[in-house]
């Protein structure tokens, strides 16, 4: 069980929003996972990853090439076990590239609130380290961090 359960009300929507912000941040694939079900299945831009060890293998994949990884999630829309996000990740490649990556989320979780369903579209932009928003230490964005709206993303 992992709650908010469905069906999701703004609370319980916006708890898992940032919920899963939190555990993403943390770039811990083993923590990242346990919040989807055991054959969940994802559309990640290109890639179509199905269940547990392929996520976690996909995840710890990303965070060696998206380096020093920091990503903003905002509820868009939600509807019985339906969540719809929008975000903004800031990252920078080993030669020290930053970019900023925009994207959408689809997510359909099953009753006991595990998500069954993610469906991610995603592009990137070049950024200089200059002009970066998100900045934070720790594994976490603080609460008293502006939020996409905030930063006009």
């Amino acid at each position: 069980m992992r709650p908010p359960l469905p069906p999701f009300d703004l609370a319980g929507a916006t708890a898992k929003v940032r919920a899963a912000e939190d555990a993403w941040n943390s770039r811990d694939p083993a923590r990242v996972v346990l919040a989807y079900t055991p054959d969940s299945r994802w559309r990640n831009r290109d890639l179509f990853i199905d269940g547990r060890a392929a996520i976690t293998a996909f995840l710890t994949g990303k965070w060696q090439r998206e380096q020093d990884y920091r990503l903003v999630k905002q509820l868009w829309a939600h509807a019985g076990n339906r969540i719809a996000v929008r975000f903004a990740y800031e990252w920078h490649d080993e030669g020290g590239q930053w970019f900023r990556s925009y994207g959408n989320e689809n997510w359909e979780f099953a009753a006991d609130g595990l998500m069954a369903r993610r469906i991610a579209s995603i592009n990137d932009l070049v950024i200089a380290e200059r002009d970066r928003l998100l900045r934070w230490t720790g594994p976490a964005r603080p609460a008293d961090h502006p939020g996409l709206e905030e930063l006009g993303l």
